[in-house]
């Protein structure tokens, strides 16, 4: 067919997106289903993204992954069953069109390259990004335009969330097959334009143990896990989407502490116990709480996933006076300048009240350093070609 194109070559961006509501613990292991659902807020690309290049050509002798710029096992279960899922749904659709046979490029071999714009090792749920990153590529070359929920959630159970820009729920669905958990946006990035984000990255840390381990585990010991999912979840899910529509930033903000430390209670009630906080995470949440204490309201709210990292919610009016609080609790060691990334924050002098009500020993260098971002957009198609990671001939470009 003279219309197919030797190379067809797509590249896309995906946001990082953090749990208010948590997912933890799986029913159905191989399909990827909850035990509950979740609700998150999706984080700006501009700050934190995974882009990613998709090319299926008839060249390509077979599938190929490439992740920062190093090949990678495309044998791995979970890659496998995204582009599994992706290449039924595009046969799916052309069946279903009375158009011509079905088109030579769906037994093309694809290759992949993806990157971050942030260090992996981190702990930033990078798998989240990259999994909704390769779904919606994917999806662009094989020309599948149905709900992408499936596919990414095969990859990484959050990364169905990842779909989505602004405030978005995953629900758990009832169905054996999955077919009914899938994320839906809560309301768009545009509708709380105040709110802020504030990564606190503290010094690496090995994390005891990963999520999927984890959090089966979990499933299997923790006698509090099952009634949290059971009890708790549903009626803080409405809680927190009234929350999110009405901007009432203290009841959000509680509620998000509160369903952080209950899920690392979770952990706890595993047995053995899972601890993924580390000393300098319950600093940052004496921190927080010492710091509202002092103004009388809710005006910062942390939470923590698998791993020592704080992710912290406030006002844009708050962003500067609480950085300020964090270097004065934990001033950084070396990097003085390079300690606050992403969106600028004017620097302010903290009262000496405030000092006093923080009343904490400063910690020097225990948190690396601070990115500060906000609510951004769902994944976006780059139509400049020199966005491509990959070259004409498929494979990765040489690094500039």
């Amino acid at each position: 067919m003279a219309s197919e194109k030797p190379i067809v070559v797509v590249t896309c961006t995906a946001p990082v997106n953090i749990a208010v509501v948590k997912y933890w613990g799986k029913r159905d292991e191989e399909l990827i289903l909850p035990i509950n659902s979740s609700l998150s807020v999706t984080l700006h690309q501009d700050q934190l993204k995974t882009t990613t290049t998709a090319a299926i050509s008839r060249d390509f002798t077979e599938d190929r992954i490439w992740l920062n710029g190093r090949e990678e096992d495309v044998g791995q279960p979970r890659l496998q069953a995204c582009l599994r899922e992706i290449r039924r749904l595009a046969r799916k659709r052309r069946s279903g069109s009375h158009e011509d046979p079905l088109p030579l490029s769906l037994s093309y071999k694809v290759h992949v390259a993806s990157e971050n714009n942030f260090p992996t090792a981190a702990g930033l749920a990078s798998s989240a990004a990259g999994y909704a990153c390769l779904a919606y590529a994917l999806a662009r070359v094989y020309g599948v335009d149905s709900d992408l929920s499936e596919v990414a959630r095969r990859g990484s159970g959050s990364a169905c969330r990842s779909l989505y820009g602004g405030f978005v729920e995953w629900q758990m669905g009832e169905r054996p097959d999955g077919k009914d958990s899938i994320a839906c946006q809560v309301a768009p990035e545009s509708h709380w334009p105040e709110l802020r984000v504030l990564i606190l990255v503290v010094s690496a840390e090995r994390k005891p143990m990963g999520s999927t381990a984890g959090m089966q585990t979990s499933v299997e010991t923790s006698a509090l896990l099952k009634f949290r999912a059971e009890a708790l979840v549903p009626v803080r899910m409405a809680e927190m989407t009234r929350c999110i529509r009405e901007r009432d930033f203290q009841a959000f903000g509680q509620l998000t502490m509160k369903d952080s430390n209950q899920f690392h209670a979770t952990c706890l009630d595993t047995f053995p116990p899972i601890s993924y906080l580390s000393d300098t995470s319950r600093h940052i949440i004496q921190l927080v709480h010492r710091f509202n204490a002092h103004h009388g309201q809710t005006k910062v709210a942390y939470t923590f996933d698998a791993g020592p990292n704080a992710v912290v919610f406030t006002l844009d009016d708050t962003v500067a006076e609480f950085v300020a609080a964090v270097r004065h609790s934990f001033p950084p060691e070396s990097n003085g300048d390079k300690f606050l990334k992403g969106l600028p924050v004017e620097p302010v002098l903290l009262s000496d009240e405030l000092k006093a009500a923080l009343g904490m020993d400063p910690v020097p260098g225990s948190i690396r350093y601070i990115i500060a971002t906000q609510v951004g957009p769902g994944p976006q198609v780059l139509d400049d070609p020199g966005a491509h990671l990959l070259g004409p001939d498929g494979l990765p470009k040489p690094a500039a």
